[in-house]
């Protein structure tokens, strides 16, 4: 079964929020590379937000 939209952008938002975590906790304790994989999430996070909001814009398309 395919996510729904909502379910999509949700994921988003746990990565990019994970991903922040991630990069603070690499920043604080000196490991460059726990610091560039939260970055990474946070990318991550904000291309799946991106494909939730144009799956969004498709029901809604389908809808009419």
């Amino acid at each position: 079964m395919k996510d729904s939209a909502a379910e999509t952008k949700a994921e988003g938002k746990w990565d990019e929020a994970k991903g922040k975590v991630k990069e603070e906790a690499g920043k604080l304790g000196g490991d460059r590379s726990t610091e560039i994989g939260g970055k990474v999430d946070q990318a991550k996070g904000k291309g799946k937000q991106f494909i939730g909001e144009v799956k969004e814009d498709a029901e809604d398309v389908n809808r009419k």
